[in-house]
Protein backbone atom coordinates (compact mmCIF):
# COMPACT_ATOMS: atom_id res chain seq x y z
CA UNK A 1 0.00 0.00 0.00
CA UNK A 2 1.55 3.41 -0.95
CA UNK A 3 1.85 6.07 1.92
CA UNK A 4 -0.63 8.86 1.46
CA UNK A 5 2.19 11.11 0.79
CA UNK A 6 3.58 9.42 -1.93
CA UNK A 7 0.30 8.91 -3.43
CA UNK A 8 -0.26 12.41 -3.52
CA UNK A 9 3.08 13.01 -4.79
CA UNK A 10 2.73 10.60 -7.38
CA UNK A 11 -0.64 12.20 -8.68
CA UNK A 12 1.07 15.14 -8.81
CA UNK A 13 3.85 13.74 -11.42
CA UNK A 14 0.51 11.99 -13.38
CA UNK A 15 -0.39 15.73 -13.97
CA UNK A 16 3.44 16.82 -14.83
CA UNK A 17 3.79 14.31 -17.50
CA UNK A 18 0.24 15.04 -19.23
CA UNK A 19 1.29 18.59 -18.78
CA UNK A 20 4.86 17.56 -20.42
CA UNK A 21 2.84 16.02 -23.44
CA UNK A 22 0.31 19.14 -23.87
CA UNK A 23 3.34 21.22 -23.66
CA UNK A 24 5.08 19.33 -26.45
CA UNK A 25 1.64 19.04 -28.41
CA UNK A 26 1.61 23.03 -28.10
CA UNK A 27 4.95 23.07 -29.72
CA UNK A 28 4.12 20.50 -32.22
CA UNK A 29 1.57 22.98 -33.29
CA UNK A 30 2.85 25.85 -33.62
CA UNK A 31 5.94 24.74 -35.59
CA UNK A 32 3.32 22.93 -38.16
CA UNK A 33 1.04 26.39 -38.58
CA UNK A 34 4.59 27.38 -40.11
CA UNK A 35 5.13 24.54 -41.97
CA UNK A 36 7.96 23.59 -40.00
CA UNK A 37 8.25 19.45 -38.72
CA UNK A 38 11.42 20.01 -36.93
CA UNK A 39 9.71 20.64 -34.47
CA UNK A 40 6.74 17.70 -34.53
CA UNK A 41 8.82 18.13 -31.77
CA UNK A 42 10.53 14.88 -32.52
CA UNK A 43 7.16 12.67 -33.45
CA UNK A 44 7.78 10.61 -30.36
CA UNK A 45 8.13 13.75 -27.75
CA UNK A 46 3.70 13.53 -27.24
CA UNK A 47 3.19 9.66 -26.84
CA UNK A 48 6.51 9.41 -25.31
CA UNK A 49 5.00 11.62 -22.28
CA UNK A 50 1.44 9.98 -22.29
CA UNK A 51 3.42 7.13 -21.51
CA UNK A 52 5.08 8.41 -18.86
CA UNK A 53 2.22 9.73 -17.15
CA UNK A 54 0.44 6.11 -17.85
CA UNK A 55 3.29 4.12 -16.26
CA UNK A 56 3.07 6.35 -13.10
CA UNK A 57 -0.77 6.01 -13.37
CA UNK A 58 -0.37 1.78 -13.67
CA UNK A 59 1.89 1.97 -10.44
CA UNK A 60 -0.56 3.81 -8.39
CA UNK A 61 -3.22 1.74 -9.18
CA UNK A 62 -0.71 -1.52 -8.81
CA UNK A 63 0.07 -0.28 -5.41
CA UNK A 64 -3.50 0.18 -4.09
CA UNK A 65 -3.63 3.76 -4.17
CA UNK A 66 -6.03 6.08 -5.82
CA UNK A 67 -5.86 8.32 -9.25
CA UNK A 68 -6.63 11.81 -8.53
CA UNK A 69 -6.14 13.43 -12.35
CA UNK A 70 -6.36 17.10 -12.13
CA UNK A 71 -6.66 20.30 -14.24
CA UNK A 72 -3.80 20.27 -16.89
CA UNK A 73 -2.15 23.98 -17.41
CA UNK A 74 -2.43 25.93 -20.22
CA UNK A 75 1.19 25.93 -21.91
CA UNK A 76 2.72 27.85 -24.11
CA UNK A 77 2.16 28.88 -27.27
CA UNK A 78 4.37 31.00 -29.09
CA UNK A 79 8.17 30.90 -29.65
CA UNK A 80 10.14 33.03 -31.80
CA UNK A 81 12.27 30.62 -33.11
CA UNK A 82 12.70 26.61 -33.07
CA UNK A 83 16.17 27.09 -31.11
CA UNK A 84 14.18 29.51 -28.21
CA UNK A 85 11.49 26.29 -28.34
CA UNK A 86 14.28 23.76 -27.42
CA UNK A 87 15.52 26.13 -24.75
CA UNK A 88 12.17 25.74 -23.16
CA UNK A 89 12.32 22.13 -23.45
CA UNK A 90 15.25 21.75 -22.08
CA UNK A 91 14.52 24.09 -19.04
CA UNK A 92 11.75 22.34 -18.55
CA UNK A 93 13.00 18.89 -18.68
CA UNK A 94 15.19 20.25 -16.12
CA UNK A 95 12.18 20.91 -13.77
CA UNK A 96 10.48 17.56 -14.59
CA UNK A 97 13.90 15.99 -13.41
CA UNK A 98 13.85 18.16 -10.26
CA UNK A 99 10.27 16.55 -9.73
CA UNK A 100 11.06 12.89 -10.18
CA UNK A 101 14.51 13.18 -7.73
CA UNK A 102 11.57 15.02 -5.52
CA UNK A 103 9.74 11.62 -5.51
CA UNK A 104 12.67 9.75 -5.27
CA UNK A 105 14.22 11.49 -2.07
CA UNK A 106 10.86 11.27 -0.57
CA UNK A 107 10.36 7.52 -1.14
CA UNK A 108 13.55 7.09 0.52
CA UNK A 109 12.20 8.70 2.97
CA UNK A 110 9.45 6.76 4.01
CA UNK A 111 11.53 3.74 3.23
CA UNK A 112 9.47 2.92 0.22
CA UNK A 113 12.14 1.05 -1.93
CA UNK A 114 9.58 -0.54 -4.03
CA UNK A 115 8.50 3.26 -5.62
CA UNK A 116 11.91 4.06 -4.96
CA UNK A 117 13.02 1.22 -7.43
CA UNK A 118 10.42 1.78 -9.95
CA UNK A 119 11.93 5.44 -9.73
CA UNK A 120 15.20 4.42 -11.18
CA UNK A 121 13.96 4.11 -14.33
CA UNK A 122 12.43 7.63 -14.52
CA UNK A 123 15.59 9.41 -13.52
CA UNK A 124 17.54 7.72 -16.63
CA UNK A 125 15.03 8.62 -18.91
CA UNK A 126 15.24 12.48 -17.93
CA UNK A 127 19.18 11.84 -18.01
CA UNK A 128 18.26 11.19 -22.10
CA UNK A 129 15.63 13.85 -22.45
CA UNK A 130 18.29 16.25 -21.34
CA UNK A 131 20.87 15.32 -23.20
CA UNK A 132 18.36 14.88 -26.15
CA UNK A 133 17.31 18.66 -25.41
CA UNK A 134 21.10 19.71 -25.38
CA UNK A 135 22.07 17.95 -27.95
CA UNK A 136 18.94 19.79 -30.61
CA UNK A 137 19.78 22.73 -29.10
CA UNK A 138 23.61 22.68 -30.18
CA UNK A 139 22.61 21.86 -33.71
CA UNK A 140 20.03 24.89 -34.34
CA UNK A 141 22.81 27.45 -32.95
CA UNK A 142 25.27 25.67 -35.84
CA UNK A 143 22.49 26.59 -38.51
CA UNK A 144 21.93 29.57 -37.03
CA UNK A 145 18.16 29.02 -38.54
CA UNK A 146 19.85 28.68 -41.87
CA UNK A 147 16.79 27.23 -44.08
CA UNK A 148 19.39 23.93 -45.60
CA UNK A 149 20.23 23.29 -42.02
CA UNK A 150 16.10 23.96 -40.48
CA UNK A 151 15.05 21.66 -43.39
CA UNK A 152 18.23 18.87 -42.51
CA UNK A 153 17.01 18.85 -38.79
CA UNK A 154 13.27 19.15 -39.95
CA UNK A 155 13.86 15.33 -41.96
CA UNK A 156 16.07 14.06 -39.10
CA UNK A 157 13.09 14.32 -36.59
CA UNK A 158 10.86 13.31 -38.66
CA UNK A 159 12.46 9.83 -39.20
CA UNK A 160 12.18 9.56 -35.70
CA UNK A 161 10.14 6.82 -34.06
CA UNK A 162 8.59 6.54 -30.71
CA UNK A 163 8.88 3.13 -29.09
CA UNK A 164 6.53 2.63 -25.94
CA UNK A 165 8.02 1.61 -22.61
CA UNK A 166 7.73 -1.81 -20.92
CA UNK A 167 4.51 -1.94 -18.44
CA UNK A 168 5.21 -0.84 -14.74
CA UNK A 169 7.27 -2.96 -12.84
CA UNK A 170 6.36 -4.30 -9.69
Amino acid sequence: MLHKKMQAALNKQINAEFYSAYLYLSMSARFASLGCAVVRLDARAVPEETAHAMKFFDYVLERGGTVTLETIAKPQTEWPSALAMFEHTLQHEQTVTGLINDLADLALQLKDHGTHNVLQWFIAEQVEEEASAEEMIQKLRLTQDAPGGLFQLDNEMAARVFVPPATAQA
